[in-house]
């Protein structure tokens, strides 16, 4: 398939291509800047602009049967793993039910741009069952990261007491079904079982540094800071980090662990803005998550919105929009240390995403990067492709 007269934000910089042809064979970009075959299926795409998929970098899918309920209350009575009430909404509802909004939620990712998503499975493998039933069929790409349901309490944490025998079978028969772990954060568990976790070769993440209250928790129980005990873990990436110190990011740094920022679930629990003019300076990679779904709705473009503008609200220091788009992209790629996707350049998985440049909220496009970033929005999707194939819209 040839896509002809279309505008690309191309490579790992995104460089703005106004004009050129790319071709698409067998799920990858073949080639940019291609010229036509006799006979080859092509597409005049004048008028829009190529995009890399978007890769929401963290999700809790499995709460969407819970929109906005106790939207007054906050992480802990809302949330907690243990004693959060969205616990008992998942306990008290039927698996079809919750499949069944689940694969909404994906469906509503895709028609958004959303090509990949990394989402924090909770309920055990049962809750694993639930998002793979949900997602067959469907084209969007999913990272399940499941985990056990063990918690342990501030009490075994200072004995620093081990994984169960009955829980590392348990442990096992999950990882059969999912691409890694995803932890609930440092303080429900010892450092021993942060240490144990480290060693599972798949992907490994955890929560971190999201509430004053945790980092506090943190240090009085253990003495280090939730960052350092999060880092036991050797994870791929930190969830959050709202309130992580200058010196724990340069640590995260050192260590090479992205870090994924949801500012705008950060804000609806009342609990901060990340600093990424903080981690940027500190050299940590950033990507973007839009977390619950019970909290946010599965939107980057809202996501890429907010964080630009309220992080130089708040920190009155410029942030390029460009930096905010290569967050829901570029970076996201480097986290899951997946060089096929995030990009659009050749041998790349074909996801991406066809923006109508001539939409009303988008004309005249002076600047491609801040359109994408603060003006456009579902509306403006004219199409998306998830490995070569045009999976909603059309060209």
């Amino acid at each position: 398939m040839l896509i002809k007269n279309i505008s690309v934000l191309y490579g790992k910089e995104l460089d703005y291509i106004p004009h050129t042809n790319v071709r698409v064979s067998d799920q990858v970009f073949d080639a940019i800047n291609a010229n036509p075959k006799p006979k080859e299926e092509s597409h005049d795409c004048e008028g829009l602009l190529m995009v890399p998929g978007f890769i929401n970098a963290h999700t809790h899918v499995g709460d969407s049967i819970a929109k906005d309920i106790g939207i007054e209350y906050g992480v802990d009575e809302k949330i907690h793993p243990i004693m959060g009430f969205k616990q008992k909404v998942l306990r008290n509802s039927k698996p079809s039910h919750l499949t069944s909004f689940v694969r909404n939620s994906c469906l509503s990712m895709i028609k958004k741009g959303i090509t990949t998503f990394v989402d924090f499975r909770e309920g055990g493998l049962n809750g694993v069952e639930i998002l793979r039933k949900a997602v067959h069929g469907l084209p969007i790409r999913s990272i399940i990261l499941g985990r056990i349901d063990y918690y342990q309490d501030l009490r075994l944490i200072k004995k620093n007491t081990y994984l169960p025998a009955s829980k590392k079978d348990e442990l096992t028969r999950l990882l059969k079904k999912c691409d890694g772990l995803g932890i609930s954060g440092p303080n429900e568990n010892s450092d021993s079982m942060l240490k144990y976790y480290s060693n599972i070769k798949k992907i490994r993440a955890i929560h971190s540094a999201e509430t004053t209250e945790s980092c506090e928790i943190s240090k009085k129980t253990t003495g280090k800071t939730e960052t350092q005990r999060a880092l036991l873990l050797k994870p791929h990436f930190l969830i959050h980090m709202t309130h992580a110190s200058k010196k724990d990011l340069l640590l995260v740094a050192k260590h090479k662990t992205s870090i994924v920022v949801c500012p705008r679930a950060n804000a609806a629990l009342a609990e901060g803005i990340p600093d990424v003019n903080l981690m940027m300076k500190t050299g940590c990679n950033i990507t973007i998550g839009t977390d619950n779904v019970m909290i946010n709705s599965p939107d980057m473009f809202r996501e890429m919105d907010y964080l630009w503008k309220v992080s130089m609200g708040i920190q009155k220091k410029r942030l390029s929009p460009k930096s905010i788009l290569k967050m829901v992209t570029v970076n996201a790629a480097i986290m899951l240390k997946n060089k096929k996707i995030g990009t659009i350049q050749p041998r790349n998985l074909a996801d991406c995403i066809f923006i109508d440049k001539h939409a009303i909220d988008l004309e005249p496009m002076h600047n491609p990067y801040a359109s994408i970033v603060h003006r456009a929005s579902e509306s403006v999707v004219k199409a998306v492709m998830i490995g070569g194939k045009i999976v909603y819209g059309k060209i």
